[in-house]
């Protein structure tokens, strides 16, 4: 099979041929027709993100496809359901092994590329506003990097929750796509004092922070007594350290969110999560935004795309036509 191969941290990725996997015991094979890119990806690659294997390894950590094969004591999939997963690294081949409990069975009304690129962004988005900010109906939330993957997904969500959502991110393009998503309101990123022009909105309930500085620290200063900040990424490429001191004063909560984590320590809270996003897809509530679609022989273009910040929404390979 065909497969994204990264040999070495620091180098780029290569496609190869190599053999198809089989499933163990409580794993399902899946023939994959597509594979969503995160901004992990790239960290992967410098051997930075915080589950990375030891090269070689295939890439990819987001799938969707058909069931081709299924492994000893696995119950409630046959073989050609529609699923996606969650399956850490290994996606971007035709076939990847994963465990029966990280599949979820897809709706009709997702394709197979907007499912490919649906769990991660939409999961870390839900999961951070409704499990871990329990963002309310009429607060206001800033979603920092509103154009990418996840914050898209976090202005959708915030919408759909019925706050008043702020966009942040840059260039008039990036801003119409966050308006057309839910938000009321954008700011362009380069805007001289990000700080005043949040105060001069009214000042924000939650931040959504996909970005790090310098984004971060304004957006901290422009919170309400009793604000929360939820940390999902630093795509910026600065972790924020926050005055303390802020944070007292204005009785404020810093909260992180590692979607992937809670794999280990609290699965169902994931599950559950997934089970009600996908009820709201297929209700018509959600609009997956994918701005490329690629072949896996463009698989570097795609990277490239992550890495310069000018896609909109998820970047998807499709291993097939």
């Amino acid at each position: 099979m065909r497969a994204v191969m990264l040999h070495s941290f620091g180098e780029s990725p290569s496609l190869v041929e190599t053999d198809r996997p089989q499933p163990k015991p409580g794993e399902v094979l899946i023939k994959v027709a597509a594979c969503g890119l995160n901004f992990a990806d790239l960290l992967m690659v410098q051997g930075q993100y915080q589950e990375t294997p030891e090269p070689p390894f295939i890439m990819g950590m987001e799938v969707a496809g058909q069931i081709a094969a299924i492994g000893a004591g696995v119950s409630g999939f046959q073989q050609g359901d529609r699923v996606a997963a969650f399956v850490g690294c290994g996606g971007l081949a035709d076939y990847v092994c994963c465990a029966a409990a990280r599949c979820v069975a897809l709706p009709d009304s997702l394709t197979m590329p907007q499912a490919a690129g649906f769990l991660v962004a939409y999961g870390t988005a839900h999961l951070a506003l409704r499990h871990r900010a329990r963002v309310q109906p009429g607060e206001t939330l800033l979603v920092l990097g509103a154009a990418g993957g996840v914050g898209l997904s976090a202005v959708e969500i915030g919408h759909a929750l019925g706050a008043k959502v702020i966009a942040v991110a840059r260039g008039a393009a990036k801003l119409e796509v966050a308006r057309r998503a839910g938000a009321s309101a954008t700011i362009d990123s380069d805007t001289p004092d990000l700080r005043a022009a949040l105060k001069g909105l009214g000042g924000i309930d939650v931040v959504f922070d996909a970005i790090g500085e310098p984004l971060a620290t304004p957006a901290l200063r422009a919170l309400r007594p009793e604000g929360r900040f939820l940390t999902i990424g630093f795509a910026g490429g600065k972790v924020p350290q926050f005055p303390a001191n802020i944070v007292l004063v204005k009785n404020l909560t810093v909260m992180g969110l590692y979607w992937g984590g809670y794999l280990n320590f609290a699965p169902a809270v994931l599950t559950d999560s997934l089970r009600e996003l996908l009820d709201w897809q297929a209700a018509g509530g959600l609009r997956p935004h994918i701005s490329h679609l690629l072949p896996i022989e463009q698989f570097a273009d795609g990277f490239d795309l992550l890495r310069s910040r000018t896609s909109t929404g998820k970047v998807v390979i499709q291993m097939g036509s």
